[in-house]
């Protein structure tokens, strides 16, 4: 179900607001927000801090002071090097380009310091809504207060994170469905023992899928084993630790869903190195339909994840929400995903069609 409430735009907090809480002459302020050496550093910090609670926000884009808008748009991303996250943008740039916007892009490369880091850029540049997907060890969602105190608009895409209270859209795709639907397959294809390989759990997207696989694990009466949910990280060296830890196993696993395609792709070229047949010995499925799943040989069966299209909804639900006076500020958009189904999985492969 999809929530809805208002957003109101506070009026602009001047140095001279904060002066009067203060009891401070504005050129002090002035000087406090620059940090000028003449001032103590107590005087300094008392100013920064009451100038953050206040929301006050510096000028970066005088030109567009007069009506308060700056036409641009703040995005963090967890990593510009994933094919996911640029096809994200890719679509996000499509859309505020049409728009007449401007995107200020950053990267957390998955640090919770580096996002809060990135926010408060974003906060000083006068961005006039913030487009997020957080970082993995991201744990609560305090450094965005800001923004909300201000009135600027947040939308989080791909990971997100829920807080009572805490009002914002986001655009997203059922994870837990798409886990059951990978896992759901394999099974289907007579696997058993199936790895599946993903980072970290805080991140709402590998929790997800992980409920996803087991739920799909139940429906065929298969109880879970722990040993058989590997935790590291997603990248080209994810094949040889997934390697090393399947064959410490006692029994080997006849199936692995790994969350995301680069990962299954390093999995697939260890497995032939070592002699094991894809997918007769170990069915392999991956994540995000990336075009790296389509030329490994065997192609790879994938979950279909619309990168282009989320990046594309988020920025348009983000222009709708400023160029709307009363907007709606804490709606789901859910969208689909397809299960693309390849070589690297199929043990049973459809018969000749009857003549």
């Amino acid at each position: 179900m999809v929530s809805e409430s208002s957003i109101t735009r506070r009026k602009e907090v001047t140095i001279y607001d904060i002066a009067k809480v203060l009891n401070l002459s504005a050129s002090t302020i002035s000087r406090g927000l620059n940090n000028h050496p003449a001032l103590r550093k107590e005087t300094i910090q008392k100013i920064m801090e009451t100038a953050i609670s206040m929301g006050y926000q510096q000028n970066t884009f005088a030109s567009n002071l007069r009506r308060n808008r700056s036409n641009t748009l703040g995005v963090i991303l967890p990593r510009l090097d994933s094919n996911f996250q640029s096809s994200v943008v890719s679509g996000m740039e499509r859309m505020v380009n049409q728009k007449g916007f401007n995107l200020i892009i950053s990267q957390s490369r998955e640090s919770v310091s580096k996002e809060i880091a990135n926010t408060s850029t974003m906060f000083s540049s006068r961005v006039d809504g913030l487009l997020i997907s957080l970082a993995c060890d991201t744990c609560n969602l305090d450094h965005l207060d800001k923004f909300l105190l201000k009135g600027i608009p947040v939308i989080m895409f791909d990971r997100v994170k829920d807080r009572p209270g805490f009002q914002y859209s986001k655009v997203i795709i059922d994870n837990e469905r798409a886990g059951f639907d990978a896992t759901n397959h394999l099974l289907d294809q007579g696997c058993r023992r199936i790895l599946y390989v993903c980072d970290n759990l805080m991140s709402n997207v590998y929790s997800d899928r992980l409920l996803g696989y087991k739920k799909a694990l139940r429906g065929h009466q298969i109880a879970h084993d722990p040993e058989l949910t590997f935790v590291n990280e997603l990248d080209e060296l994810s094949g040889e630790r997934a390697l090393r830890r399947l064959l410490e196993l006692k029994h080997r696993p006849d199936g692995i869903f790994a969350a995301n395609d680069t990962s299954a792709v390093a999995i697939i070229y260890r497995l032939k190195q070592e002699g094991i047949r894809v997918p007769e010995d170990i069915a392999v499925v991956g994540f995000n339909n990336t075009h790296i799943s389509r030329i490994i040989d065997p192609s790879l069966t994938t979950i279909h994840y619309p990168g282009d299209e989320m990046g594309e909804v988020a920025a348009s639900t983000m222009i709708e929400m400023l160029d709307n006076e009363n907007p709606v500020i804490t709606k789901t958009v859910v969208l689909d995903h397809q299960l693309i189904i390849r070589d690297s999985s199929l043990r049973h492969k459809p018969g000749p069609v009857p003549a």
